[in-house]
């Protein structure tokens, strides 16, 4: 936990999905933009970037030679991404926020940047799956709020009524 001096970390998740986008913009209007540089939290921003083997998936003949172009992509992606956050960011005047790139699956990834920064609250966006689809898939933010070692947040998106 933090001292009297230091901001408490808060670990916003992204990845290159509007819903992560929607997490992290409703997470700054609502915990930094109204409190400048008085904000309680140091914003850490966390994307994980999935490894080539796990892109590629059963690797085959010729996958030797085709994993560094995935990892290559893999990175230009996750820089993108990265980039896309920091510019969220400084567009609500939040200028001192962290990134931070974990490589592997995106639910140990997220709750090993919460052990290594001592983070008080993970933020992370709903995809919104079904029931099925969670259940095949696996879902990010389950894992993380019964996994993290911290408060959990779940950000969704308010469904547009018709």
């Amino acid at each position: 936990m933090a001292t009297a001096t230091e901001k408490q970390v808060m670990i916003v998740a992204i990845d290159d999905s509007e819903h992560s986008y929607y997490a992290l913009e409703w997470t700054l209007d609502h915990f930094f933009t109204p409190f400048g540089q008085n904000s309680l939290f140091q914003l850490i921003i966390v994307h994980a970037k999935p490894s080539a083997s796990t892109a590629v998936g059963l690797a085959g003949p010729g996958a030797a030679e085709i994993l560094p172009i995935v990892d290559s992509d893999l990175r230009k992606i996750a820089a993108r991404v990265l980039e896309k956050a920091k510019q969220a960011c400084l567009a609500k005047g939040v200028n001192d926020a962290i990134l931070d790139m974990g490589e592997g699956d995106a639910r140990n990834v997220l709750c090993e940047a919460v052990d290594k920064h001592q983070a008080s609250i993970l933020v992370v966006g709903n995809h919104g799956y079904g029931a099925i689809k969670r259940a095949v898939l696996g879902s990010v933010s389950d894992y993380c709020a019964h996994h993290a070692h911290c408060s959990v947040m779940i950000v969704k998106r308010p469904k547009v009524k018709h």
